[in-house]
């Protein structure tokens, strides 16, 4: 390797490392398969079902009160497991569009993407977004079709609608025997065999049938129905699709497809040795001021999402914290870049699943996270000392808004409290008017107010009142000078707030409204959009 030498410990550690989240659109079975990489990989002994909700147990991933109510995932949990001596980093992200901005953030902190697809209903919005997510880092992509327990869609069909929707090559690795209550097993294309299993809906499944070869007698004599239609279907896609090609896969180009059955089992240990055998490790990333590579021995990486109250009892919040360099040691000290200042990682955490447990080592890839009093925000950036920047996800402008007030006078403290952690935590977007000082919520999605409504009820004790307000979008604000700025929070006083960081935010009634403004404002940039953690008060 040209460049410098990096320490040999390491790079053999960061070599085995793999981290990637699982994207799809709502209801496409996501969190089931979670569970049951969870389940072969070893991480837990009984995969919750997602359907039996009215059970005591639910998904490991889902651990918020309202996700065990409804059965959607709308936070980002982190599992990390050990898999054919690896280390698996497994980010689940929200399933529904209403918080996309949490997934955005995930996908920063990825090296790699599982993309879980209906087998009966296709490529569907929200996977379309999600992958031109992807797109956009050049995201190593593995594609899981799922569900093919039910009466699904015929895969040569899907196939097609993945290339020309979401402009990506299929290479399939598998190929499904049946489907619904004759789907049998798959047909591994690069190894010329067939894998069966039986049908397990909870348990693991370690029974499975290898037969070498698409031609042998024992298939025709187990699948009798179905074996002419696989091999005419398996030569057409062999003579027709694009083989499997490792550079084109890590490039963001190709993508491998897998067929199965997440609740039964069905094509999950394929997944996993695809990460193993395929994904790619830590990359270097992108420092602002250099390029990071991931086995560097100084310590550097960032802050991609924080979570208030996972334990209700301690009423803690929690940084996840993407290492992208060097090696995490207990009670290490790091350089806070944005408020300049030492800190020290003290009672760090990893997550195992369902558990977390102290961290005593952490190389770039894993996802630790970090006690957080208040002084970290989504987007910082920790080092030993170099004045490192790594790039965030933005903010969007939100385009539905909230005025929130106590429904008790008394408890605006506590609604107040909420309410700035939520907003630092990105839960939903929060702004205080400059008149007045009223307290605007804004979200992308609906489901936003409901979920932050339920919390502040739940773990601040808040319970709220939420009006309309008539405001139609907002825009971050960057002032030439602070006599422009001064001008303008004159003129525009009605319509001036400040986001959780302090930036001035201009609050449009409606898009008329923000174009004459805007036109009247040459000088002012107007942004949808802001870099978690950004000061964007002056050009």
């Amino acid at each position: 390797m040209n460049g410098p030498a990096f320490p040999a410990d390491l790079l053999r550690d960061v070599a085995k490392r793999r981290t990637f989240a699982i994207i799809s659109h709502p209801d496409a079975g996501k969190t089931t398969l979670t569970e049951k990489l969870l389940l072969f990989g070893g991480a837990i002994q009984l995969a919750g079902t997602v359907k039996a909700r009215k059970s005591s147990r639910h998904a490991t991933s889902d651990w918020m009160e309202v996700e065990k109510q409804r059965g959607i995932s709308v936070t980002s949990s982190v599992m990390q497991f050990d898999y054919l001596g690896h280390t698996i980093n497994l980010l689940d992200t929200p399933g529904h569009q209403d918080f996309s901005e949490d997934t955005y953030r995930v996908l920063t902190a990825v090296d790699a993407a599982v993309m879980v697809i209906d087998a009966a209903k296709g490529v569907e919005e929200q996977t379309i977004k999600l992958l031109e997510v992807c797109r956009l880092r050049a995201t190593p992509i593995i594609t899981f079709v799922n569900k093919m327990d039910r009466e699904v869609r015929e895969p040569i069909a899907l196939l097609e609608e993945i290339e020309a929707v979401l402009r990506i090559d299929c290479a399939p690795v598998t190929w499904p025997i049946g489907m619904g209550k004759a789907f049998r097993g798959v047909f591994d294309l690069i190894h010329d065999r067939l894998i069966r299993f039986t049908p397990g809906e909870e348990r693991r499944s370690s029974e499975s049938e290898r037969i070498e070869g698409l031609g042998h007698a024992r298939l025709d004599a187990l699948f009798p129905d179905e074996m002419g239609i696989v091999r005419r279907d398996v030569n057409l896609v062999r003579g027709a699709s694009h083989p499997f090609d490792l550079p084109e896969f890590l490039a963001g180009r190709q993508t491998p497809v897998f067929f199965g059955s997440g609740i039964n089992n069905f094509g999950v240990q394929e997944i996993l040795r695809a990460l193993v055998e395929w994904a790619p490790p830590p990359q270097p990333r992108d420092g602002s001021v250099r390029v990071v590579h991931p086995a560097e021995a100084p310590f550097s990486g960032f802050v991609f999402k924080i979570q208030a109250n996972m334990d209700p009892r301690h009423r803690d919040r929690i940084a996840f914290f993407r290492v992208c360099s060097g090696r995490y040691t207990p009670a290490m000290k790091v350089r806070h870049l944005r408020i300049a200042r030492e800190m020290k990682l003290g009672n760090v955490l990893t997550f195992m699943a369902n558990e977390r447990v102290a961290s005593e080592n952490a190389v770039a890839g894993d996802i630790i996270g970090i006690h957080n009093h208040g002084q970290l925000q989504i987007g910082d950036t920790l080092t030993e000392g170099e004045a490192l920047a790594y790039r965030g996800i933005p903010y969007f402008a939100p385009e539905l808004f909230r005025v929130a007030r106590p429904r008790d006078p008394f408890k605006s403290k506590q609604l107040q409290k909420g309410l700035q952690e939520l907003g630092e935590e990105g839960a939903i977007q929060v702004f205080e008017t400059a008149q007045g000082k009223t307290l605007l919520l804004g979200a992308v999605g609906q489901l936003q107010f409901e979920v932050v409504a339920d919390r502040l009820a739940r773990e601040y004790k808040a319970d709220a009142l939420y009006d309309p307000a008539s405001i139609s979008t907002a825009r971050w604000l960057v002032f030439p000078d602070d006599m422009t700025r001064r001008n303008f929070e004159r003129e525009q006083a009605a319509s001036m707030a400040t986001d959780v960081d302090g930036n001035p935010v201009f609050l449009a009634t409606n898009k008329y409204n923000l174009q004459v403004t805007i036109d009247r404002w040459p000088k002012v940039a107007f942004h949808a959009t802001r870099e978690h953690g950004q000061r964007v008060t002056q050009g």
